[in-house]
C-alpha cells in the first residue's frame, strides 16, 4: 500500500509532466501573452520556465519588452513569473527522487548544492543556461526549504532579467534613433 508521501509524489510528477505537454503544444500561444502588457510578461515567462522537456527562451520575451515597456518593471514581472514557473522543476525533484539521483548531472549539481548551498541556487538562476531546471529538481530532492529555494531563484532571476531587459531597452532604443 502506498504512503502519503509517495501519492504526492507521484500527483508532483504528473502535475509537471501534464503542464510540459501544454506548453509543447501551445508554446506559439504563450508569445501572445506580451500584448496584455506586465501580467502578460508575468504569464509568458512563468510558462517558459514551468517547462522541464524542451525550454522555451523566456529571456527573449524580456528583451523585446524591455525595449516597448519599462525595462526595470519587464524585468520585475519577469522574474517574477520565472520564479514562480520553476517550482515545477523543484516539484520534479520532490516527486521523482528516484528518477534524478542516478543521472551524472546529479551528482555534479548536488556536490554543488551540498558544498556551496544557496549560493547554487543563485548562480545557476543568474546564467542563461538549462542546467537551472536540473539544480531545481536537486533542490527538491535535497528537501531544501521551498522559500529558499524560492528566494535564491528569484534573486538570480532578478539581475539576469534586468540585464535582459535593460539590453533590449538599449537595442530598441539605438535602432529607434
Amino acid at each position: 500500500m502506498m504512503n502519503r508521501k509517495n501519492i504526492l509524489r507521484i500527483i508532483a510528477l504528473l502535475f509537471v509532466i501534464t503542464l510540459t505537454v501544454i506548453l509543447v503544444i501551445n508554446r506559439d500561444s504563450v508569445k501572445q501573452l506580451e500584448a496584455l502588457g506586465y501580467p502578460g510578461i508575468f504569464l509568458a515567462s512563468l510558462l517558459t520556465n514551468a517547462t522541464l522537456i524542451l525550454p522555451i527562451p523566456g529571456v527573449l520575451i524580456t528583451s523585446a519588452m524591455g525595449a516597448v515597456f519599462n525595462p526595470f518593471w519587464v524585468a520585475l514581472a519577469s522574474s517574477s513569473g520565472a520564479t514562480v514557473g520553476e517550482i515545477s522543476g523543484y516539484l520534479a525533484g520532490f516527486s521523482g527522487q528516484a528518477v534524478v539521483e542516478n543521472k551524472k548531472w546529479y551528482e555534479k549539481i548536488e556536490n554543488w548544492m551540498r558544498k556551496y548551498g544557496d549560493v547554487t541556487i543563485l548562480v545557476l538562476a543568474l546564467i542563461p543556461n538549462p542546467a537551472f531546471d536540473a539544480a531545481g529538481m536537486t533542490a527538491g530532492v535535497l528537501k531544501m526549504p521551498i522559500h529558499k529555494f524560492l528566494i535564491y531563484c528569484f534573486i538570480g532571476k532578478t539581475l539576469k532579467m534586468l540585464a535582459f531587459a535593460y539590453g533590449g531597452f538599449l537595442i530598441g532604443k539605438q535602432a529607434g534613433g
